[in-house]
């Protein structure tokens, strides 16, 4: 239940205040959100109100305070007692250059200091920060990335601000003729930056308990002795304590003043090396194999450019090892990511590019599931 407060609320009008919201309450015992918009102040008066509603309902809460209501309540220490949150900057994105784009969110430069990632999720509230901590996290790890300040509306969505000054993606470089091969390289090194950084069992979520959702899942869409491999396979990938972004590419790279950083940290987690490589192909080729344009319509580069990150990414973080070796880990990125993308085309299957889609991923697995061995390296 939604009830709103404005005005005042002091000792001349509080008693009243009160009385209207428990006629509204009546009998309802669910949760109970006073909505403080357009509250101007309240006093200690008003302060044993909203107590008395939080004893009695524990689920009270309060959103939408402005920074004086904010101070308010926070300094008498209803913000301990109770979830009381902040009314959000209100910012337009109309006209901003697209300068990146994950899988949940589409980052702006809203001006040269400031950058704003604004999520596709409308209640993406509690997703905002829990990327916020993930980035802090991954900032005190060692991690290159830029850290959110603030949390705006922008129309009925929500977006994390970054101060990010001049600060351009891989993929405008690319676009501006800086070579392939040179920001591939870059990335290698902050890939195994984070590779090897070593995490606490449990400390972030699990790739491979995610991964194993979609095995599960297509086990009823191909033909029993391949699903039963496909998902042992993917049960035998070991749990390690990797660190992991989950959604790297050339959109979610910045480069500020010659110094690499990393955006979009809302997908990170943990795990084996190989979802990670998974995911890389997915960006650059995946998701192109029906549509060839789709990964670098998305990317923003062209196709050829797709292929060729794709291929120097391998190339220099496996710079060394066994060429035979290294083509086995890009069957096993591939196997992981058609396996990943057949659950997903099949679950919306709506349209005729969907459902080749599904039915090249099926074709795909039947043809080279029985020619493998593992899915780790």
């Amino acid at each position: 239940m939604i009830i709103k407060l404005n005005g005042r609320i002091d000792s001349s009008n509080a008693a009243e205040i009160e009385m209207n919201i428990n006629v509204q309450i009546g009998d309802y015992s669910g949760e109970i959100v006073l909505d403080a918009t357009n509250l101007d102040y309240i006093s200690s008066a008003g302060l044993r109100v909203v107590l008395r509603l939080k004893k009695a309902n524990d689920s009270t809460k309060v959103i939408n305070c402005s920074s004086e209501v904010y101070e308010i309540l926070d300094m008498t220490g209803f913000s301990e007692m109770m979830d009381v949150s902040k009314a959000y900057r209100k910012i337009s994105i109309d006209g901003c250059e697209v300068i990146g784009e994950g899988a949940n969110g589409i980052v702006y430069r809203t001006d040269p200091d400031t950058i704003v990632k604004v999520y596709k999720n409308h209640d993406a509230l509690e997703e905002i920060h829990n990327e916020r901590e993930l980035a802090r996290k991954a900032f005190v790890m060692g991690i290159p990335t830029a850290i959110p300040y603030d949390v705006v509306q922008v129309g009925d969505l929500y977006g994390s601000v970054f101060e990010l000054l001049d600060a351009k993606s891989f993929a405008k470089l690319l676009n501006e003729g800086v070579s392939t091969e040179e920001l591939a390289k870059e990335s290698v090194k902050i890939l195994k930056t984070i590779h090897s950084t070593t995490l606490k069992p449990g400390e972030l979520p699990s790739k491979k308990q995610e991964a194993l959702v979609w095995a599960e899942f297509d086990v009823d869409h191909l033909p029993e002795e391949i699903g039963t491999k496909l998902l042992k396979m993917f049960n035998d990938i070991p749990e390690t304590n990797n660190m992991l972004h989950g959604d790297f590419h050339i959109k979610n790279i910045m480069q500020q003043n010659g110094e690499n950083l990393l955006i979009d940290m809302d997908t990170l987690s943990m795990g084996h090396p190989i979802f990670e490589f998974t995911a890389i192909y997915a960006a650059y080729v995946g998701f192109s194999c029906v549509d060839k344009e789709n990964s670098a319509n998305f990317l923003g580069i062209t196709k050829q450019q797709c292929d060729d990150f794709w291929k120097y990414t391998i190339k220099y973080y496996f710079e060394g090892e066994d060429p035979e070796k290294v083509e086995s880990i890009i069957k096993m990125a591939e196997t992981i990511c058609y396996a990943r993308i057949l659950r997903w085309k099949i679950r919306r299957g709506k349209t005729e590019l969907e459902k080749q889609e599904a039915e090249f991923c099926r074709n795909y697995l039947i043809e080279n599931v029985p020619k493998m061995e593992k899915l780790y390296f």
